[in-house]
């Protein structure tokens, strides 16, 4: 099967990197990684993992996945890796979520001029 960007509707469904990303994104533990380089800088392997209950092979598979959706840049500095947040892939995503953002907005709109219209109750 080849995907070509569209589905049957013709609406878009993102391409692959996008699709990396929002899979990546999807984890616990990936956005977890994200928020520890976004508040604390970029940080060697071991300092991730000391936040996790988890074995230094496993955090390295999702390393490797954020690596894949562009999330965050690895460095080399003698033995040491050094993890870095790349950010421009989240901008995407705000893109891709902003119309949502917009709908629900519009939706909170209607629901205050529904309630501002109705009468207050009052039990006195």
């Amino acid at each position: 099967m080849t995907t070509t960007g569209a589905d049957a509707t013709g609406a878009g469904s993102g391409t692959a990197v996008e699709d990396r990303v929002f899979a990546a994104l999807a984890n616990a533990t990936r956005r977890e990684v994200l928020r520890l380089l976004r508040d604390g800088g970029p940080q060697p392997v071991q300092a991730l993992a000391d936040h996790f209950d988890m074995r230094r092979p496993s955090l390295s598979e999702h390393l490797k996945v954020l690596r894949e959706a562009g999330l965050v840049s690895e460095q080399r500095v003698g033995r040491r890796r050094i993890y870095r947040l790349e950010a421009a892939p989240l901008a995407e995503v705000q893109d891709w979520l902003h119309p949502y953002e917009r709908f629900w907005r519009e939706q909170l709109k209607g629901l205050g001029r529904l309630l501002d219209r109705m009468p207050d109750d009052d039990p006195a």
